[in-house]
């Protein structure tokens, strides 16, 4: 029997929808600078949505160029929402300063920003994720397929995402091509 020194862990994932807010670089005493970001994400019964503030630390690249990406459509105050995945969630507590709270303990809720599965601004899609290649789609192509049930699912898989809106818009939305690089 062998053993293993390898470490295992347990994930704690929150995905969700919400708006992007106060996109920052943090830069500590002790430490590197890093990217940050508020997530406001929606939570409850549609008609009566509430909100749960993230304050976010931005981790994996692609995510710090998707959210570098929406500065300054968010320092134009344009309604930035996005799909998201958070990892590492925990607590920090602090003492209001100023307002009318000032002197009493508040709580912020943060985590890392791991994914970002799509962006919208002011309600135009700009950016979704293309979808991780699964295990069927990785199979030797000479394999012939035994199952009718797979060969169905594998006859009506979706196409490919594309970064900006349908295909269908793309002579009408030739601009938008433009806009959704520079967002």
């Amino acid at each position: 029997m062998t053993t293993s020194n390898e470490k295992s862990y347990f994930d704690l994932h929150i995905t969700g929808l919400g708006y992007l807010n106060r996109i920052r670089e943090v830069k500590p005493k002790k430490g590197d600078a890093f990217l940050a970001c508020d997530i406001a994400a929606l939570n409850g019964p549609s008609d009566d949505v509430s909100y749960v503030r993230f304050d976010t630390r931005v981790s994996g690249s692609e995510a710090q160029h998707l959210v570098r990406r929406c500065i300054q459509a968010v320092d134009a105050e344009k309604k930035v929402m996005i799909g998201f995945r958070l990892g590492d969630l925990w607590t920090d507590t602090f003492t209001y300063s100023k307002g009318k709270r000032a002197g009493e303990q508040g709580v912020s809720l943060k985590a890392r920003l791991l994914f970002v599965s799509w962006i919208k601004v002011d309600g135009k899609l700009v950016y979704k994720a293309e979808p991780k290649p699964t295990e069927t789609d990785e199979r030797d192509p000479e394999v012939p397929v035994t199952s009718d049930a797979s060969a169905a699912q594998q006859a009506s898989a979706p196409e490919p995402s594309k970064p900006v809106a349908d295909a269908a818009d793309d002579a009408a939305d030739a601009p938008a091509l433009a806009v959704a690089e520079s967002f």
